[in-house]
């Protein structure tokens, strides 16, 4: 069992970005506002591993799902 507290920077360094809070504070504001009508994986920044990853943490409610919803809140922010 994955015990982890995973944190937005870990979410990062998952997804292979830049992973200290400028780079993602960066990162937000050169991609927001992501439109409500799309879904967070399909956003045209990702490249496909990125967005399979994005894709099943919602879908399987994985141990990163917090912090693919905490990144899509701050997109549409």
């Amino acid at each position: 069992m994955d015990t982890d507290i995973h944190t937005l920077s870990g979410l990062f360094d998952q997804l292979g970005l830049p992973s200290s809070q400028q780079e993602i504070e960066g990162f937000v504001a050169a991609h927001k506002p992501l439109p409500s009508d799309v879904y967070l994986a399909a956003a045209p920044f990702w490249n496909c591993a990125q967005r399979a990853f994005i894709a099943e943490a919602i879908t399987n409610d994985s141990d990163w799902a917090e912090q693919v919803d905490q990144l899509d809140a701050l997109l549409r922010s």
